[in-house]
């Protein structure tokens, strides 16, 4: 199936690419920042939480707010501009606690409320072509790659201290590029009976619930990785640009994985690609827990990375789709985006500190894989078994 004709898709991808690279300085590299200036493993945790927790409310609040005035490009360039403004705080944070987590609560607030409308944006420009949605993602990859490679070698050679430019470059360049886009259709105020359905009673639904639980478990599982992936394999010996280079390797595989994702997903289903994803993210973490020293095990360790994001946030965003109405899309997407990334990245990252801090960085790995197993057998059993025995009674 060809994409359609009127997709405005270099500016949608143009705006993933940007968001993405902001993304592939900070979750590679800020960890690594923050040990420069004197900070412990549990309050790095915590300010990484911060980053996370505020998608427990922004996306929601922010969401809200676009579903009732169907203004989703407005609030995103409001949300990209108060970004970049709350950020400037950083270059006056003097090793302050405090005063830094400040200016991550307030830059992370309004940054949180831009992916869920922009998610939105995409499925109304696809127009009945949403399996495509992986082919206009993938540029996203790509952004975080370029980001997270050319970065590993500007700081071989320069001190990590310019981080914060380079982030306070790309939150701009993020609000030029969203005005790019072109306005989306006006919003209909007539609705579907089946979409006068409330926001409480699509929770209601087991599947809804058990979908965002799985969310949660596996951004959860992923608090050490992207907390202090950096700082394990420095303290194995790698050098900045071997560690942006496998960071890069994990999302060229996820690239990759997008780019059939048309493929996949009716071949296997949004219910099955997540439940093999959970499983592929318990063997990521114990095999990481296992062997961080051998270059031979951290590349097809690191290629993972496709399903256990890849593949997962695909399925995910199918999923929240097909369950939520169209009168709650930006607040499903939200939903997804509060309860996945922010209140199990926040989780993740804050247990990794205390981990560890207290324990050997195996623990930390080990614990994510249980939580990831355990999440599988209960999609498995939920969303995977109920699909199966519908499709049974079908045939």
């Amino acid at each position: 199936m060809a994409l359609p004709v009127n997709l405005p898709y270099w500016r949608l991808a143009g705006i993933y690419a940007c968001y993405f690279a902001l993304l592939g300085v900070l979750n590679p590299y800020w960890g690594l920042y923050l040990d420069s200036i004197g900070f412990t493993p549990v309050q790095i945790g915590q300010l990484m939480g911060i980053l996370l927790a505020t998608k427990l409310i922004a996306p929601n609040l922010w969401s809200f707010w676009a579903d009732y005035s169907g203004h989703h490009i407005r609030i995103m360039r409001l949300g990209a501009f108060l970004t970049a403004l709350s950020f400037t705080g950083i270059f006056w944070h003097d090793g302050n606690f405090w005063t830094l987590a400040w200016v991550m609560f307030a830059f992370s607030f309004f940054w949180n409320a831009i992916l869920p409308q922009y998610e939105v944006i995409t499925l109304v420009a696809l127009k009945g072509h949403e399996a495509h949605y992986s082919r206009v993602r993938v540029w996203g990859s790509v952004g975080f790659i370029m980001a997270v490679l050319g970065l590993g070698v500007w700081l071989d050679q320069a001190p990590i201290q310019t981080l914060p430019w380079w982030l306070w470059g790309l939150m701009w360049a993020l609000l030029i590029f969203s005005f790019t886009l072109p306005k989306l259709a006006a919003k209909s105020q007539e609705v579907s009976q089946d979409e006068q359905t409330s926001l409480a009673q699509t929770l209601k639904r087991p599947q809804v619930w058990v979908i965002l639980l799985c969310a949660w478990a596996m951004q959860a599982s992923h608090g050490p990785y992207y907390t202090f992936y950096s700082l394990y394999l420095e303290q194995e010996g790698y050098s900045r640009t071997w560690i942006g280079s496998l960071w890069a390797l994990g999302v060229g595989a996820e690239v990759l994985v997008f780019l059939v994702m048309h493929r996949l997903l009716p071949a296997l289903k949004a219910e099955g690609l997540l439940v093999l994803s959970l499983v592929l993210a318990s063997v990521r973490w114990f095999a990481l827990a296992l062997a961080p020293a051998h270059l031979m095990f951290l590349i097809p360790i690191q290629v993972l990375h496709a399903a256990t994001f890849g593949c997962f946030h695909a399925s995910c965003i199918a999923l929240v789709h097909t369950y939520f109405p169209k009168a709650q899309a930006a607040q499903g997407q939200a939903l997804y985006s509060s309860v996945g990334f922010g209140a199990g990245g926040a989780v993740g990252a804050t247990l990794a500190g205390w981990l560890w801090q207290a324990y050997p960085p195996s623990w930390s790995f080990l614990s994510a894989a249980a939580l990831a197993a355990g999440a599988s057998l209960l999609a498995w059993h939920i969303l995977l078994g109920q699909t199966l025995h519908s499709q049974g009674i079908a045939r």
